[in-house]
């Protein structure tokens, strides 16, 4: 029951079976039996199935509120009787992009580790392509990533959604009005992330879908805390992550500039070598997701 709630939820979530099946690692006539036998047994229809897309029925979105309320309790409960006495090994090797090292893991291993005081973190922060290469040379075990990949030797998993956005020091009065045009993008001085960056490569693939071959990138650094310390004495732009820029938009020293009809968002993503099964990935993949404010 509880892996067909599951699979309920993720549906709902994105309101895709194809999707759903790829973010579980399922097939989807795996999805769509979980779903027939959920209705089946309780005598209801969860989804209007259309030509092109699906959306919840009314039964569905009362069924979704009572599902995330059980696995709610289920967490709990294998939280109080299953984890009451779990072991992990002393020391944990994960690698991490970046952006992510900086802005959201710290919190979650400190909350980890008030439950598990025993086991200690290393961890390894790099861009993606470099994570991605310990996984493979197994020098970690698992990592979380700026995108993904199509190497069949990995396999990912989608942990948050994230956007990047166009940023410049809050005194850059350049463009008063806080918007530009793509035409404008093409010309102003960027600053970027090295090659190899999951960001980079991100904001690439965006801006090839916009017949823009390169930017006026006129200076390049390995991490964003480096581009930010740039930025605070410059009337340069950059594109970063969301996350890593709360805390300048709150204290006023950086600023959004929109762009209109052009939006980037990207996934970070659970990445381990295909075929590997750790319990201590799987429960700490079930902690983050847990302990983090998606």
């Amino acid at each position: 029951m509880k892996t067909k709630l599951h699979i309920f939820k993720i549906v709902a979530k994105h309101l895709s079976f194809t999707k759903a099946a790829e973010q579980l690692f399922i097939s989807q006539p795996a999805i769509s039996k979980a779903i027939k036998n959920l209705e089946q047994e309780y005598k209801t229809t969860l989804f209007i199935r259309k030509r092109n897309s699906i959306e919840l029925t009314t039964e569905g979105k009362s069924f979704l509120i009572y599902t995330n309320k059980i696995l709610a309790i289920y967490a709990e409960m294998e939280e109080k009787f299953l984890h009451k006495n779990e072991e992990f090994p002393e020391v944990i090797d994960v690698g991490v992009s970046t952006t992510l090292s900086n802005y959201i893991i710290p919190k979650i291993i400190a909350k980890f580790r008030l439950q598990f005081p025993q086991t200690k973190f290393n961890i390894i922060s790099n861009n993606s392509e470099n994570i991605e290469n310990l996984i493979l040379n197994e020098d970690i075990d698992f990592g979380i990533t700026e995108g993904s990949t199509a190497n069949p030797k990995l396999q990912f998993e989608k942990f948050i959604k994230d956007e990047i956005v166009l940023v410049t020091n809050v005194n850059n009065n350049s463009y008063s009005k806080g918007i530009i045009d793509v035409e404008t993008l093409k010309k102003i001085p960027i600053v970027e992330r090295e090659k190899g960056s999951g960001t980079k490569v991100i904001i690439d693939s965006y801006l090839l879908n916009h017949q823009i071959k390169k930017l006026n990138a006129v200076v390049f650094f390995n991490s964003t805390e480096a581009i930010k310390n740039y930025l605070y004495n410059s009337d340069h732009y950059a594109f970063l992550s969301i996350h890593s820029i709360s805390d300048d938009l709150i204290t006023n020293k950086l600023k959004i500039i929109d762009i209109k009809d052009f939006t980037i968002d990207r996934w970070f993503y659970f990445v381990n070598r295909t075929g590997y099964l750790s319990r201590t990935f799987e429960y700490f993949k079930t902690f983050i997701r847990q302990n983090y404010n998606f």
